[in-house]
Protein backbone atom coordinates (compact mmCIF):
# COMPACT_ATOMS: atom_id res chain seq x y z
CA UNK A 1 0.00 0.00 0.00
CA UNK A 2 1.16 3.64 -0.80
CA UNK A 3 1.02 5.69 2.07
CA UNK A 4 3.35 8.51 1.26
CA UNK A 5 0.36 10.88 -0.33
CA UNK A 6 -1.25 11.06 2.99
CA UNK A 7 1.98 13.63 3.80
CA UNK A 8 1.44 16.11 1.21
CA UNK A 9 0.76 19.13 2.64
CA UNK A 10 -0.90 20.87 -0.33
CA UNK A 11 -5.30 21.05 -1.21
CA UNK A 12 -7.30 18.31 -1.12
CA UNK A 13 -9.91 17.63 -3.37
CA UNK A 14 -12.42 15.41 -2.21
CA UNK A 15 -15.48 14.03 -5.16
CA UNK A 16 -18.52 12.79 -3.28
CA UNK A 17 -21.42 10.02 -4.65
CA UNK A 18 -23.98 8.58 -3.37
CA UNK A 19 -21.93 5.64 -1.21
CA UNK A 20 -20.64 8.69 1.49
CA UNK A 21 -24.86 8.95 2.53
CA UNK A 22 -26.20 5.08 3.07
CA UNK A 23 -24.69 4.97 6.31
CA UNK A 24 -27.56 8.02 6.72
CA UNK A 25 -30.13 5.76 5.25
CA UNK A 26 -30.21 7.29 2.14
CA UNK A 27 -29.83 4.02 -0.39
CA UNK A 28 -27.62 4.58 -3.51
CA UNK A 29 -28.69 4.46 -6.80
CA UNK A 30 -25.89 1.86 -8.91
CA UNK A 31 -26.03 -0.28 -6.29
CA UNK A 32 -26.53 -3.84 -5.42
CA UNK A 33 -29.72 -2.51 -3.62
CA UNK A 34 -30.10 0.48 -5.25
CA UNK A 35 -33.23 3.05 -6.08
CA UNK A 36 -32.49 2.21 -9.89
CA UNK A 37 -31.30 -1.48 -9.54
CA UNK A 38 -34.49 -2.41 -7.43
CA UNK A 39 -37.20 0.01 -9.41
CA UNK A 40 -35.81 0.44 -13.32
CA UNK A 41 -38.69 2.52 -13.85
CA UNK A 42 -37.53 5.25 -10.84
CA UNK A 43 -34.77 6.07 -13.09
CA UNK A 44 -37.36 7.59 -15.30
CA UNK A 45 -38.05 10.13 -12.37
CA UNK A 46 -34.24 11.60 -13.20
CA UNK A 47 -34.59 11.81 -16.67
CA UNK A 48 -36.02 15.53 -17.79
CA UNK A 49 -37.35 14.82 -21.22
CA UNK A 50 -39.44 11.90 -19.71
CA UNK A 51 -40.11 14.33 -16.55
CA UNK A 52 -41.35 17.45 -18.96
CA UNK A 53 -43.08 15.11 -20.98
CA UNK A 54 -45.65 13.06 -18.61
CA UNK A 55 -47.79 14.77 -15.98
CA UNK A 56 -48.16 11.56 -14.67
CA UNK A 57 -44.51 11.14 -14.10
CA UNK A 58 -44.19 14.52 -12.73
CA UNK A 59 -46.94 13.46 -9.73
CA UNK A 60 -44.58 10.66 -8.92
CA UNK A 61 -42.06 13.01 -8.66
CA UNK A 62 -43.55 15.10 -6.40
CA UNK A 63 -44.59 12.20 -3.96
CA UNK A 64 -40.55 10.97 -4.51
CA UNK A 65 -39.28 14.08 -3.18
CA UNK A 66 -41.81 14.11 -0.54
CA UNK A 67 -40.95 10.76 0.92
CA UNK A 68 -37.44 11.21 0.23
CA UNK A 69 -35.57 9.88 3.77
CA UNK A 70 -32.68 12.54 2.99
CA UNK A 71 -35.38 14.76 5.23
CA UNK A 72 -34.98 12.76 8.16
CA UNK A 73 -31.20 12.01 7.46
CA UNK A 74 -28.33 12.90 9.91
CA UNK A 75 -24.60 13.55 8.40
CA UNK A 76 -22.81 10.17 9.30
CA UNK A 77 -19.02 9.72 9.97
CA UNK A 78 -17.46 10.26 7.08
CA UNK A 79 -19.65 13.07 6.53
CA UNK A 80 -18.58 14.71 10.20
CA UNK A 81 -14.80 13.18 9.34
CA UNK A 82 -14.71 15.83 6.53
CA UNK A 83 -15.66 18.65 8.48
CA UNK A 84 -13.19 18.23 11.20
CA UNK A 85 -10.30 17.86 8.41
CA UNK A 86 -11.24 21.53 7.14
CA UNK A 87 -11.44 22.55 10.64
CA UNK A 88 -8.12 21.39 11.60
CA UNK A 89 -6.87 23.84 9.19
CA UNK A 90 -6.32 21.86 5.94
CA UNK A 91 -8.02 23.50 2.41
CA UNK A 92 -10.44 21.24 1.47
CA UNK A 93 -13.21 21.63 -0.61
CA UNK A 94 -15.98 18.77 -1.50
CA UNK A 95 -17.53 18.30 -5.13
CA UNK A 96 -20.60 16.45 -4.61
CA UNK A 97 -23.23 14.41 -6.75
CA UNK A 98 -25.31 14.36 -3.90
CA UNK A 99 -28.11 16.13 -3.01
CA UNK A 100 -28.47 15.81 0.34
CA UNK A 101 -26.69 18.53 1.88
CA UNK A 102 -25.44 16.36 4.47
CA UNK A 103 -21.82 17.52 3.87
CA UNK A 104 -23.10 21.72 5.14
CA UNK A 105 -25.25 20.05 8.12
CA UNK A 106 -21.78 17.99 9.23
CA UNK A 107 -20.76 21.35 9.68
CA UNK A 108 -18.48 21.84 6.35
CA UNK A 109 -18.62 25.68 5.07
CA UNK A 110 -21.20 25.87 2.54
CA UNK A 111 -18.66 27.76 0.59
CA UNK A 112 -16.55 25.01 0.26
CA UNK A 113 -18.96 23.10 -0.94
CA UNK A 114 -19.71 22.12 -5.11
CA UNK A 115 -22.76 21.12 -5.84
CA UNK A 116 -22.46 19.60 -8.99
CA UNK A 117 -26.15 17.92 -9.47
CA UNK A 118 -27.83 21.02 -8.02
CA UNK A 119 -29.88 20.40 -4.15
CA UNK A 120 -33.07 19.06 -3.13
CA UNK A 121 -34.19 22.21 -0.93
CA UNK A 122 -35.08 24.46 -3.59
CA UNK A 123 -37.70 24.50 -6.39
CA UNK A 124 -37.06 26.19 -9.44
CA UNK A 125 -39.62 26.69 -12.81
CA UNK A 126 -38.01 25.34 -16.61
CA UNK A 127 -39.80 28.63 -18.30
CA UNK A 128 -38.80 31.36 -16.00
CA UNK A 129 -36.94 32.57 -13.36
CA UNK A 130 -39.00 31.75 -10.32
CA UNK A 131 -36.87 30.14 -7.63
CA UNK A 132 -38.92 28.66 -4.48
CA UNK A 133 -38.33 26.31 -1.42
CA UNK A 134 -39.56 22.57 -1.43
CA UNK A 135 -40.77 22.77 1.47
CA UNK A 136 -43.29 25.51 0.46
CA UNK A 137 -43.73 23.56 -2.65
CA UNK A 138 -44.42 19.96 -1.25
CA UNK A 139 -47.22 21.92 1.36
CA UNK A 140 -48.77 22.47 -1.96
CA UNK A 141 -48.68 19.28 -2.93
CA UNK A 142 -50.48 18.32 0.41
CA UNK A 143 -52.99 20.48 -0.22
CA UNK A 144 -53.92 18.85 -3.27
CA UNK A 145 -51.67 20.24 -6.21
CA UNK A 146 -49.98 16.74 -7.14
CA UNK A 147 -49.01 18.77 -9.60
CA UNK A 148 -48.22 22.26 -9.01
CA UNK A 149 -47.65 24.69 -11.42
CA UNK A 150 -45.39 27.81 -10.96
CA UNK A 151 -46.99 30.62 -9.24
CA UNK A 152 -45.39 33.18 -11.70
CA UNK A 153 -45.92 31.93 -15.19
CA UNK A 154 -47.91 28.60 -14.98
CA UNK A 155 -44.98 26.69 -16.02
CA UNK A 156 -43.44 23.46 -14.77
CA UNK A 157 -41.89 22.99 -11.49
CA UNK A 158 -38.70 20.76 -10.44
CA UNK A 159 -36.42 20.76 -7.80
CA UNK A 160 -33.20 22.59 -8.15
CA UNK A 161 -31.38 19.41 -9.52
CA UNK A 162 -29.80 18.71 -12.54
CA UNK A 163 -31.79 15.43 -14.25
CA UNK A 164 -30.19 13.26 -16.86
CA UNK A 165 -30.75 14.94 -20.58
CA UNK A 166 -30.03 18.39 -18.64
CA UNK A 167 -26.66 20.02 -19.04
CA UNK A 168 -24.59 20.90 -15.64
CA UNK A 169 -24.15 24.61 -14.82
CA UNK A 170 -20.98 25.75 -16.64
CA UNK A 171 -19.77 27.92 -13.87
CA UNK A 172 -20.14 24.92 -11.62
CA UNK A 173 -18.54 22.81 -13.44
CA UNK A 174 -15.77 25.29 -14.02
CA UNK A 175 -15.30 25.33 -10.22
CA UNK A 176 -15.18 21.91 -9.87
CA UNK A 177 -12.30 21.27 -12.63
CA UNK A 178 -10.31 24.43 -10.68
CA UNK A 179 -10.37 22.51 -7.77
CA UNK A 180 -10.08 18.88 -9.05
CA UNK A 181 -6.32 20.72 -11.28
CA UNK A 182 -5.20 22.51 -8.03
CA UNK A 183 -5.02 19.68 -5.33
CA UNK A 184 -2.10 17.73 -4.10
CA UNK A 185 -5.28 14.75 -3.21
CA UNK A 186 -7.63 13.87 -4.65
CA UNK A 187 -10.30 11.77 -2.86
CA UNK A 188 -13.13 10.07 -4.56
CA UNK A 189 -15.86 8.80 -1.91
CA UNK A 190 -18.63 6.56 -2.37
CA UNK A 191 -19.14 7.09 -5.90
CA UNK A 192 -18.75 4.42 -9.77
CA UNK A 193 -17.30 7.32 -11.40
CA UNK A 194 -20.10 6.49 -13.99
CA UNK A 195 -21.30 9.79 -14.58
CA UNK A 196 -19.71 12.74 -16.54
CA UNK A 197 -18.51 15.43 -16.30
CA UNK A 198 -18.52 14.46 -12.16
CA UNK A 199 -15.83 11.22 -12.76
CA UNK A 200 -13.58 13.21 -15.49
CA UNK A 201 -12.40 15.26 -11.84
CA UNK A 202 -10.37 12.44 -11.63
CA UNK A 203 -8.45 12.06 -14.12
CA UNK A 204 -8.02 16.00 -14.21
CA UNK A 205 -6.75 16.05 -10.45
CA UNK A 206 -4.26 13.14 -12.03
CA UNK A 207 -2.87 15.06 -14.78
CA UNK A 208 -2.18 18.01 -12.94
CA UNK A 209 -0.24 15.93 -10.24
CA UNK A 210 -2.16 14.55 -7.53
CA UNK A 211 -2.61 11.60 -5.84
CA UNK A 212 -5.81 10.01 -6.42
CA UNK A 213 -7.61 8.04 -3.59
CA UNK A 214 -10.62 5.85 -4.45
CA UNK A 215 -12.98 4.67 -1.94
CA UNK A 216 -15.42 2.70 -2.94
CA UNK A 217 -17.04 -0.68 -2.14
CA UNK A 218 -17.07 -1.64 -6.33
CA UNK A 219 -14.71 -1.32 -9.26
CA UNK A 220 -14.65 2.03 -11.27
CA UNK A 221 -13.37 3.29 -14.51
CA UNK A 222 -10.94 5.07 -12.57
CA UNK A 223 -9.43 2.55 -10.66
CA UNK A 224 -6.22 2.27 -12.88
CA UNK A 225 -5.44 5.77 -12.33
CA UNK A 226 -5.40 5.71 -8.39
CA UNK A 227 -2.94 5.49 -6.22
CA UNK A 228 -4.55 3.88 -3.42
CA UNK A 229 -8.32 1.87 -3.24
CA UNK A 230 -9.63 1.25 -0.46
CA UNK A 231 -12.83 -1.24 -0.39
CA UNK A 232 -13.59 -0.91 3.07
CA UNK A 233 -16.83 0.55 4.53
CA UNK A 234 -17.02 4.24 4.09
CA UNK A 235 -17.75 5.08 7.15
CA UNK A 236 -14.99 3.63 8.94
CA UNK A 237 -12.36 4.27 5.90
CA UNK A 238 -13.23 7.99 5.96
CA UNK A 239 -12.19 9.02 9.71
CA UNK A 240 -9.32 6.65 9.74
CA UNK A 241 -8.13 8.26 6.58
CA UNK A 242 -8.36 12.30 8.04
CA UNK A 243 -6.88 10.28 10.88
CA UNK A 244 -3.63 9.41 9.31
CA UNK A 245 -3.64 12.89 6.78
CA UNK A 246 -3.69 14.83 10.19
CA UNK A 247 -0.99 12.54 11.92
CA UNK A 248 1.23 13.06 8.80
CA UNK A 249 1.10 16.53 8.87
CA UNK A 250 4.43 18.62 9.62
Amino acid sequence: MTTQWRSRTGRIGVLTGAGISTDSGIPDFRGPRGVWTKDPIAELLSTYQSYMADAALRKRAWLARRDNPAWQAAPNAAHIALADLARAGREVTIITQNIDRLHQRAGFAPERVIEIHGNMFDVVCVGCQYRGTMAATLARVAAGESDPPCPDCGGILKADTIMFGQQLDSRTVSEATIIAGTSDIFLAIGTSLQVEPAASMCSIAVRNGADLVIVNAEATPYDAMATEIIRDPIGTAVPRLVAEILADRG
